[in-house]
């Protein structure tokens, strides 16, 4: 009978820069900080703006050009929502 040696290594991993150990968002990985009103087009948001009457210009126009989907306006500080 043969005898299996095992050998017991220990690895060690180079120790990193403080600058390697922080996260950073590749371009366009980094969400952008949503205002006021949020134009969702069937549930999804899709973009947000400081002011109601913009989103509900925005979403006139994708309403138009898109009739059979549902485009709503949503108000993040008063949680009410605005059917189109």
């Amino acid at each position: 009978m043969k005898e299996i040696k095992t050998m017991s290594t220990k690895m060690t991993m180079p120790k990193k820069d403080v600058e390697e150990t922080e996260a950073v968002p590749a371009t366009g990985q980094k969400r952008a900080a949503l205002q006021r009103y949020w134009l969702q087009v069937d549930r999804q948001t899709k973009t947000s703006f400081a002011s109601h009457d913009a989103a509900e210009t925005a979403g006139a126009a994708i309403k138009k050009a898109h009739p059979i989907v549902q485009v709503t306006i949503y108000d993040a500080k008063d949680s009410a929502v605005t059917v189109l």
